[in-house]
């Protein structure tokens, strides 16, 4: 397929920093990839040149024991494109039939490139409880967090706030429809608590903090990706004195085609896509996205 978009994103950052496990270098990274197919192989019966499609980038072996009881995203013998194989930050990438998935005419640029993501908070709202009236603080507010916000107003949240050290992005978070944006969720007054709290920067100090935001009965769900080194400390009489549930959410789970009908049926996501640069502007990509500057960072290879 020829790409016309792929997303940076926190992983990305753990793969230049080889940081993940999996990885095996050299590698041309880019999960969140959308384009054009050119051309396909002899068994390929389903797809054809021309098509518009997003990948799923998540390839599990379908015979180790967690494929076979449905945790295909908990693969033992994980492989991904842009991750354990050739990504799509380049002009041209070979990726299996079965991960493509067929793109609405009409789509934007911006939203196709989103459709990775998004089916990832998909699959991290399929994780929550999602009890219609409750109360969630979001750390993060960059692209993750701020879809978690969009997507837990779709499942009946009475409010939406969001923590982050980032002026610029806060600021954004305020426009894009959260009820609250602040710097230290101490500011927000909810001294009981709030019902589902989500950690979208895998940042420790804020995983910390946020177990102790969750209210008696409520759920916490890691969803950032954290540096695999690092440990956060919790106390345990509480989770189990305050019956406070903690779940994790790994990658995309069946809610690839979810996430491409959301944004076919209206989800407004457009405007988290902040800059798109060429393969020859890589490098001020990365450094962008390191200082924390914009939103969504695009790759675009075909520009020029």
């Amino acid at each position: 397929m020829r790409v016309t978009s792929c997303g940076l994103c926190g992983t990305d950052m753990h793969l230049l920093g080889g940081e993940l496990p999996a990885a095996r270098y050299p590698l041309v990274p880019g999960h969140e990839l959308t384009g054009e197919i050119v051309a396909v192989g002899e068994a390929v019966t389903a797809r054809r040149p021309g098509e518009r499609v997003a990948v799923d980038p998540n390839m599990p072996c379908g015979a180790c024991h967690y494929c076979r009881i449905g945790r295909g995203n908990l693969c033992a013998d994980y492989t991904a494109i842009g991750v354990t194989r050739a990504g799509g930050f380049a002009e041209l990438v070979a990726v299996p039939e079965r991960c493509c998935y067929v793109l609405p005419e009409g789509l934007s640029e911006a939203a196709a490139g989103l459709v990775e993501p998004l089916s990832c908070a998909v699959h991290g709202l399929n994780r929550l409880p999602r009890r219609p009236g409750e109360h969630y603080l979001i750390y993060g507010a960059g692209t993750m967090g701020l879809m978690m916000a969009a997507l837990v107003r779709t499942a009946g949240a009475a409010s939406v706030s969001v923590v982050d050290l980032n002026e610029e992005r806060l600021a954004f978070a305020e426009s894009f429809g959260v009820d609250a944006a602040v710097t230290d969720a101490g500011k927000l007054g909810r001294t009981p608590g709030f019902e589902v709290v989500v950690d979208a920067t895998g940042v420790v100090a804020a995983i910390e903090d946020g177990l102790g935001r969750v209210r008696r009965g409520g759920t916490f769900l890691q969803f950032g990706v954290a540096d695999p080194a690092r440990s956060a400390s919790f106390s345990p009489y509480r989770v189990y004195h305050h019956e406070i549930d903690i779940i994790g959410s790994m990658a995309v789970h069946h809610s690839f085609q979810p996430a491409i009908d959301l944004l076919a049926g209206g989800l407004a996501l457009d405007p988290l896509v902040s800059d798109v640069y060429g393969l020859d502007g890589f490098g001020e990509a990365v450094a962008r996205f390191r200082a924390g500057t914009g939103r969504k960072i695009h790759l675009a290879p075909q520009k020029g």
